[in-house]
């Protein structure tokens, strides 16, 4: 069961996926679906989506037994019959990111105005 966060730091996606880290960095870089941002300190940050998303893989790797090729073509069949989340899913993304980053600035902030 994923958690009800906005945002995952890598180790967390590693506990909740069963996914160690050195295989999450690698999916990223082969399917370019996997995006996560980065924060102000260059840590991965995951949305929810990009969790799904892995666990999908994972199960196509796993479970399935697709190769990474296949599993590749399978899930870009599947967002291509989902074409409502092009630029403004990106778009609402982008903000989302950018907003918990100004949130956690600002919490810093406070901590430091405080006697």
């Amino acid at each position: 069961m994923i958690p009800d966060k906005l945002y995952f730091k890598i180790g967390e996606v590693s506990q909740v996926t069963g996914v160690e880290p050195y295989v999450l960095r690698y999916w990223e870089s082969e399917f370019g679906i996997v995006n996560p941002t980065r924060s102000r300190s260059k840590q991965r940050l995951y949305t929810r989506k990009d969790v799904e998303l892995i666990l999908e893989i994972k199960r196509l790797l796993y479970e399935e037994r697709y190769t990474i090729e296949g599993a590749k073509k399978k899930l870009m069949g599947r967002q291509r019959s989902q074409p409502q989340q092009l630029s403004m899913g990106f778009q609402e993304e982008l903000l989302r990111k950018t907003l918990e980053e100004v949130k956690q600035e600002l919490r810093a902030i406070r901590k430091l105005l405080r006697p």
